[in-house]
């Protein structure tokens, strides 16, 4: 059952897959309806789950769930990650990807891989001073306020030492 973004609680679970590159503006209501129908038939034992989601930055999907009086089990997990492996497929772009970064550059978010992101570093050609983006938060409230995080305050912070 999906409510209103809003309408989960702060300590609801909480996913967020990181797009590769960003959706097409001609991508956006086609991914829109595909995750609106998985959360539709996204149950627990035939029970409907309180469900939300949100695309940030027309790159980023965010679930979210009230978990409040559940467990989820490892099948619901699975249940997702299917649903996320076939968007990946469909669009031909990486969403499990956890481990590369995304990061603000002016107005536009920006994605690449860890080495690449590292030899920037090391070339100056990224400050100290810029945001990136925690994709391992797993509640609604670190959404609020440790999600967009300034790099020092990431594990990336070390590669400036």
């Amino acid at each position: 059952m999906i409510v209103d973004f809003d309408k989960i609680p702060d300590w609801g679970k909480l996913w967020v897959f990181p797009a590769s590159r960003k959706f097409y503006s001609q991508e956006i209501n086609e991914v829109k309806e595909s995750i609106e129908s998985f959360l539709k038939t996204w149950n627990l034992d035939k029970e409907e789950l309180k469900s939300a989601y949100q695309i940030k930055y027309d790159r980023f999907i965010i679930i979210t769930i009230d978990d409040s009086e559940i467990t989820l089990p490892l099948e619901t997990h699975d249940a997702l990650s299917d649903f996320i492996q076939s968007l990946e497929k469909k669009y031909n772009i990486l969403l499990l990807d956890k481990i590369n970064v995304c990061y603000k550059q002016g107005e536009f978010v920006q994605y690449k891989d860890l080495i690449a992101f590292k030899k920037m570093i090391k070339s100056k050609s990224i400050s100290p001073k810029i945001t990136v983006f925690n994709n391992m938060i797993s509640t609604k409230e670190e959404l609020s306020n440790q999600w967009e995080i300034n790099i020092m305050d990431s594990y990336l912070g070390h590669f400036f030492k």
